[in-house]
């Protein structure tokens, strides 16, 4: 599938006149609880030549790349600008694919200069306020009957975890669910259960479904309750535009 993969950026590179400089692994199988049926998610920062930013009519061009998705295969990109600005909110879902444990294609200059904006742009309040929103809507949407698809638990389980690493002042959150498991679960019949569904999910198949699990239940019914409303504590974190201007530049030459 890797090959695969790495064929379809080839094509997209010529199709679109891009340079794909990063592709990653996003969704389940980078958060390490994909099922035997998990199709692959697929995401690519790209750039133009100088001159198609250079053109008047510059911001009635699109700035994302998207194939039809089909069973196993969802692909798409961010054009470098539309990625930087993202950057400047502080986008989860941006931050998470540098990330990724899987990377399909890196350019390492690129990929080690992004990165390195990632600290300086990182705002701890914007990025709770994205997992607080992520996990009470799932809640609502998936969690509240006697009878529950697995993979809803960890759309649910992963973004409270997530909020939690941040209250807690760690960082940057880390993509894989384990390590977030690892570090904040403290509670063994809690872990066990958590670790049991893990194994179940990567074992079965996305539409299977079980009955809900008391533990992991109650957890998320108290922690959403308990940490709700306390992005207002957390660190807002605005910046400006230099430096990531001069990346920008650095790599258009």
């Amino acid at each position: 599938m890797e090959e695969e993969i790495l064929k379809r950026l080839d094509a997209i590179e010529v199709e679109e006149s891009i340079r794909i400089l990063y592709a990653c692994e996003s969704g389940s199988r980078a958060w390490g609880f994909p099922s035997k049926d998990s199709d692959y998610d697929v995401r690519f920062i790209y750039v133009h030549d100088r001159a198609w930013y250079l053109r008047v009519d510059h911001q009635f061009q699109r700035d994302v790349v998207e194939r039809p998705i089909d069973d196993l295969l969802d692909i798409n990109g961010w054009d470098l600008k539309k990625a930087l600005k993202l950057l400047r909110k502080s986008n989860p879902v941006l931050i998470e694919w540098f990330n990724s444990p899987v990377v399909y294609r890196n350019d390492g200059a690129f990929t080690r200069g992004f990165k390195a904006l990632m600290p300086e742009y990182y705002s701890p309040r914007a990025c709770y306020y994205h997992y607080e929103h992520m996990a009470n809507g799932n809640n609502r949407a998936y969690l509240q009957g006697e009878m529950v698809k697995p993979k809803k638990y960890f759309y649910v389980l992963r973004p409270i975890l997530a909020m939690m690493w941040i209250e807690q002042g760690l960082g940057i959150v880390p993509m894989e669910f384990e390590v977030l498991v690892d570090r904040l679960v403290e509670d063994e019949r809690l872990l066990a259960d958590i670790k049991q569904l893990l194994a179940d999910k990567r074992a079965g198949f996305e539409a299977g479904q079980m009955p809900r699990i008391d533990s992991i239940s109650e957890f998320i019914d108290i922690e959403l309750e308990r940490l709700a409303g306390m992005a207002q504590e957390i660190d807002k974190n605005e910046v400006g535009f230099e430096s990531m201007n001069r990346f920008f530049l650095s790599v258009l030459q």
